[in-house]
């Protein structure tokens, strides 16, 4: 029961510091690029880097579980900012919204695609291909 609740609280830490660093790269974009263009770079830069780590993991056993719980749930979680998407969304004109969801979901998409390619890349052997 102690174990569990050390563990507990190193994954709790670990999603903070990595909310922390995200949340800070995320406030960084939306200075450089006020707005839904900020909202855009984030999230599909952001699926790119989800599409690439996650994928790795599932391909390799070099991210441990900390690690990715450190990159993944922490630090791209809190990057990407699907609430603000959401806001933004709702609030923009309707073809400026339609297209911003449209758009964004597509470039989401393709871009963790994308980052799932690179990650077969760069360990191409075939005995780490993941069913899907």
């Amino acid at each position: 029961m102690a174990a569990r609740g050390v563990d507990s609280a190193v994954v709790l830490g670990l999603v903070a510091a990595g909310g922390a660093v995200g949340a800070s790269a995320r406030y960084a974009v939306g200075a450089a690029l006020p707005g839904l263009w900020g909202t855009l770079a984030a999230n599909v830069s952001g699926s790119l880097l989800l599409g690439f780590l996650l994928y790795e993991a599932l391909r390799t056993d070099r991210l441990g579980d900390r690690t990715r719980t450190l990159l993944a749930t922490g630090v791209l979680s809190s990057y990407t900012t699907y609430s603000t998407f959401a806001v933004e969304t709702a609030l923009a004109a309707p073809v400026v919204g339609a297209a911003y969801l449209l758009g964004s979901y597509g470039l989401g998409i393709g871009a963790a695609l994308v980052g799932r390619d690179v990650a077969a890349r760069v360990d191409p052997r075939p005995d780490r291909e993941v069913e899907v």
